[in-house]
């Protein structure tokens, strides 16, 4: 059925895809066959050839299968943007295993969750992290435990001598030329990269197919702790596919990988869709403008996916005018609305169209995407190639009207399949609309006359902080762990760069006011948690406002905020 959108629809592409019937290791697999020698990542001047990375993927497949890993198994894959973490991402694809992405700001008391609700036993880390890791093995019960923890240090995928390698930020050196002591597992053996790649291990064939769990990512939510949503091949195949075909990628598509691949975007739009057309991937570990302004000039970069942030950043730089981007093709991203002038900038000066796109972790990402060549700006895009979207009352479930406001809902091959083990809220995350299943985002917004989607509110408690989502619900989980907070309310406060940034009331308990400062509980949360959830501003409060059934009335304390 025709819809208003379909007017803008890029008319070289259909409106839904044929999905391949594969698994996503065979996009590997494929690639390397039709273009063995060329260049896969290019890492700090080090370039992995399709072929090399297949290989490296295999040998790590056949060390898992060794350590006992089966079909259907988790593995925990916890790293920074590094060519080792798409060999491994592979890898466990390639031993029939489940990918469980880790980000790698998460510490020890949030890593407990990782490990013990997927019932993995074996993960996959750099130097950096593995201590972060051994430390929350440790302290959960014997049964729980890791099995097995692979690390790999930085510099096992480039070599900082060699010629090419270009610029690093004096800041990163320590970090990543650093070769860090393997950790000890209580409970458990600890394996180096270059160990778990030696030898000729034997590798079963691969058993599975698109409908096999493939990828376990967690998301937060409105109660405590974070949920796993399963992805098949099948979901994650459609969105690598369509990515692949909107952003008309090639072979020779070069893409600035800085976007994190422990998230789903960059998992999805970026990583899996560069493999699956052959593309390159310029990789950064982490955002760094002048050295992303060197990459993409020194590299033609003809794609970037990003968070507006970073193009702000960017074009902030006093090095700005020495870069090149006129390599540069498609530009886009999402997790904020990129500001009106700075887009406009983008389009004056180098005729780049920034295409914004909504999608959440539940949907593979893109479930919205701007058209290319007719994008909105400040809006989520039309519904992505095979997605049926609307906009409904939360109550009546009926379909709003043209600019009315209700909550977006979705349909389509990339939605996930539920919460693992968590039938009751899998179930409440799903209507019958139309007589087909769509999830319900929580987000509001509205559709305008040409069918572009807009996003106006949230009914789901959350803050996004420079695109990254904090849960309020899981941030006061792990604040309530501090010996001196007796309650604990976290709410938005408004930030002049990240746009939302986290704010705690808290209660203290009477025998540490006066004792306790702010500044030590914000300490403390950046020992316990990952640093963009921490808290920015704590303020001390007698008591938190509740409701009669004793709830603490969280939107009062926000609206507060909001006036002030």
């Amino acid at each position: 059925m025709d819809r208003p959108h379909h007017k803008f629809w890029p008319k070289r592409l259909p409106h839904s895809l044929t999905v391949p019937a594969t698994s996503l290791w065979d996009n590997l697999a494929i690639s390397a066959r039709r273009y063995p020698d060329k260049a896969a990542i290019v890492f700090f001047g080090r370039t992995t050839s399709y072929r090399e990375l297949q290989r490296q993927a295999e040998c790590l497949a056949a060390r898992l299968h060794a350590l006992g890993v089966r079909r259907g198994d988790r593995v925990i894959l916890d790293m920074q943007n590094c060519p080792q973490l798409v060999v491994a991402h592979f890898a466990i694809l390639r031993a029939d295993a489940v990918v469980v992405p880790v980000n790698p700001m998460n510490r020890a008391e949030e890593l407990k969750h990782y490990i013990t609700d997927p019932d993995a036993k074996v993960a996959i880390t750099t130097g950096d992290l593995a201590g972060e890791i051994a430390k929350a093995d440790a302290q959960l019960p014997r049964e729980q435990r890791l099995a097995h923890l692979v690390v790999t240090q930085f510099t096992d995928a480039f070599d900082p001598a060699a010629p090419g390698a270009g610029p690093m930020p004096e800041a990163w050196k320590d970090w990543l030329l650093t070769r860090h002591p393997l950790p000890a597992l209580e409970s458990g053996q600890v394996l180096a990269w270059t160990d778990a790649l030696a030898g000729e291990l034997p590798l079963p064939p691969s058993a599975v197919g698109p409908e096999d769990l493939a990828v376990l990512p967690y998301t937060s939510g409105t109660t405590g702790l974070p949920k796993g949503c399963m992805h098949p091949h099948r979901s994650l195949m459609h969105n690598a596919v369509a990515s692949a075909a909107w952003s008309i990628a090639t072979q020779d598509t070069v893409t600035l990988a800085v976007v994190p691949m422990f998230h789903i975007t960059g998992m999805v739009s970026m990583m899996h869709s560069s493999i699956y057309a052959g593309a390159t991937l310029v990789m950064m570990p982490r955002w760094d403008r002048d050295l992303a302004g060197w990459l993409i000039s020194r590299w033609k970069v003809t794609s970037w996916t990003n968070i507006p942030t970073m193009v702000i950043d960017l074009m902030g730089s006093p090095h700005f005018g020495n870069y090149d981007l006129s390599s540069l093709v498609s530009i886009g991203g999402g997790g904020a609305a990129m500001p009106q002038a700075v887009a406009q900038r983008l389009f004056d000066q180098f005729g780049l169209r920034y295409a914004e796109g909504y999608g959440l972790t539940e949907t593979a990402a893109p479930s919205h995407s701007n058209p290319p060549d007719a994008p909105k700006q400040q809006c989520l895009g039309i519904p992505f190639m095979s997605c049926d979207a609307r906009v409904v009352d939360p109550d009546t479930l009926r379909e709003m009207p043209v600019g009315e406001q209700g909550e977006i809902i979705v349909h389509g091959p990339m939605v996930f399949d539920g919460y693992w083990k968590r039938p009751e809220a899998t179930a409440a995350a799903f209507i019958e609309f139309e007589g087909k299943r769509f999830f319900r985002t929580g987000d509001l917004g509205r559709v305008d006359e040409d069918g572009y989607f807009f996003i106006t509110d949230r009914l789901k408690r959350m803050i996004n902080a420079s695109g990254f989502k904090v849960w309020p619900a899981e941030v006061e989980t792990l604040m309530f762990r501090h010996p001196a907070i007796q309650e604990a309310c976290v709410i938005s406060a408004r930030d002049a760069y990240r746009g939302e940034t986290v704010k705690a009331m808290v209660v203290l308990r009477p025998q540490f006011k006066g004792q306790v400062k702010e500044e030590d509980i914000v300490a403390w949360c950046r020992e316990n948690m990952a640093v963009y959830k921490v808290p920015r501003a704590v303020q001390f409060v007698d008591a938190l406002p509740k409701s009669g059934s004793g709830k603490v009335m969280w939107r009062m304390l926000q609206e507060a905020e909001n006036r002030a």
